[in-house]
């Protein structure tokens, strides 16, 4: 593995990315000679490495032509193709993949403005199953996705959440108690199963897709519902497997860390 990572390194782009890094964390910006102190390199192949930069738009130079700092152009390229369109656009036909092994459906959700609203969504390839629509707004406090979306924030972002959030069709009353106990036992197994609190025979399934910050950018669920004829499906605990992989693979398109893993 080693080896291959060898044979197939780019130096030079490497040094580029080397003193973007640098710049991101230097919102005041750094002398050229401060550049070349920092990545241990030579002031002339940082010059060379700056001047590209420069020329192409990444860096920008000081009036007074002697600090570096970082230009607009990486966040005009990153508002061409917004993450959240591209995780949805990418994770659709992962979603429909796992959904034909699992044969059980599964969703995306995300928190826009308190509401908590499916933005992505699989059917079960079987001639039955249990789908969210895209667009459809559920509750916060009753369902997996809702509460898993609130699981990862501290208390005072729960409770601005909360404040924000407009009770879904059918969301009954909120029990504060009762959801910190759910989203303490999220936060210590790290996602959701439990059964359903909106309808019968249904067990929630709810894992964290996280974004850069570690916050949680959506949830992946699934809505499983238990076969009980003669079709060879997998189970439970190969079910919670399966989407716990797929939205670890989400988590890291999305270019995001799990502060769960990093704990660990």
């Amino acid at each position: 593995m080693d080896d291959n990572s060898d044979k197939y390194r780019a130096p030079a782009l490497e040094k580029g990315l080397d003193i973007i890094e640098l710049l991101a964390s230097h919102g005041e910006g750094l002398s050229q000679g401060e550049v070349a102190k920092a990545l241990d390199r030579s002031q002339s192949e940082i010059y060379r490495m700056l001047s590209t930069l420069v020329r192409r738009g990444y860096v920008v130079r000081s009036v007074s032509g002697d600090r570096y700092s970082l230009g607009l152009k990486m966040f005009s390229i990153s508002q061409r193709h917004p993450p959240i369109g591209r995780v949805i656009e990418e994770a659709l036909p992962r979603m429909r993949a796992v959904t034909r092994k699992a044969w059980q459906s599964c969703h995306m959700g995300m928190e826009s403005n308190g509401d908590i609203v499916i933005v992505a969504s699989a059917e079960s390839p079987g001639n039955w199953g249990l789908a969210l629509k895209t667009g459809t707004v559920v509750g916060l406090w009753n369902t997996g996705t809702g509460r898993v979306l609130a699981a990862f924030r501290t208390k005072e972002e729960v409770d601005a959440l909360i404040a924000l959030h407009r009770r879904a069709v059918g969301e009954p009353a909120l029990n504060r108690a009762e959801f910190d106990a759910h989203l303490e036992r999220i936060r210590a197994t790290g996602y959701e199963q439990m059964p359903s609190a909106t309808a019968i025979g249904v067990t929630n399934i709810g894992f964290p897709i996280f974004g850069p910050s570690g916050q949680v950018a959506a949830v992946l669920s699934c809505p499983y519902l238990e076969r009980v004829d003669d079709l060879e499906v997998p189970t439970l605990e190969e079910i919670v497997q399966m989407y716990g992989a797929l939205a670890g693979e989400l988590t890291a398109l999305y270019g995001g860390t799990n502060p769960l893993t990093e704990k660990a």
